[in-house]
């Protein structure tokens, strides 16, 4: 039974109750063993040192993002192209309330940064997933605004990196993302949930994460692995 009435009320609820690997479990069971990104792609803020100079303030808000994918496919170039960045303010000016930029497909420069992630959140955009790197990282986490990388790294995008298309099929490592997709990413990764099976999954997330806190319970109580997940099929 769905426990959210609206978008809204659905991301909060997977943000407060639901936890990247409960809701993998529930895709490994339902036959969709391959929809983690790579591991090296984490928020932003885990990726800088403890002892980085930045504004920490709020970091609850940079480490879970949750929304829908607008899907972006860039690849490098060699020089100037005739057309700076490619298509890359299109794909962010068209960015709708509650959707997160999945961007794939370059590796010579940062993907995102600063103005990027200003244009994103004037949008109404909740965050950014890149297959690869991000830029002007003080600034960026100062406007907490969910932002998951590879990496950080200052190497300009306009000589090197072109947006080919938008809201198109992509690719990250195992992962078929079609624009639509639910995107889901927390300390320890992000996961693409498809459309069609959104609500299917987020149900059975929600009751396995239930069950996890019962079986934690039990154990702390004194039970036995091998009882609690004979008991409560979880583990």
């Amino acid at each position: 039974m769905k426990q959210y009435n609206s978008d809204e009320e659905m991301f909060a609820l997977m943000k407060e109750k639901l936890y990247t690997p409960v809701v993998g479990d529930i895709l490994d069971q339902l036959g969709y063993p391959h929809q983690f990104l790579p591991a090296e792609i984490k928020p932003l803020e885990a990726l800088v040192p403890a002892d980085a100079y930045i504004d920490r303030s709020e970091p609850d808000n940079r480490l879970k993002l949750a929304g829908y994918a607008c899907t972006v496919l860039e690849n490098d170039v060699f020089g100037a192209p005739k057309k700076p960045f490619g298509y890359l303010t299109e794909a962010l000016d068209q960015l709708k309330k509650n959707e997160i930029y999945v961007a794939t497909g370059a590796h010579n420069s940062a993907l995102w940064g600063e103005l990027l992630t200003a244009t994103a959140k004037a949008r109404g955009a909740v965050g950014a997933v890149l297959d690869g790197y991000s830029r002007d990282t003080p600034q960026v986490l100062s406007q907490n605004f969910p932002v998951f990388c590879s990496a950080t790294w200052a190497q300009d995008s306009s000589i090197r990196t072109y947006v080919f298309d938008y809201r198109c099929t992509i690719e990250i490592g195992q992962v078929t993302i079609h624009d639509g997709d639910l995107v889901f990413g927390d300390i320890d990764g992000v996961l693409i949930i498809p459309r069609e099976l959104q609500d299917e999954v987020l149900e059975k997330a929600l009751i396995k994460a239930s069950g996890e806190k019962k079986v934690r319970k039990a154990i702390e109580g004194g039970m036995s692995a091998t009882k609690a997940f004979e008991e409560f099929g979880i583990l």
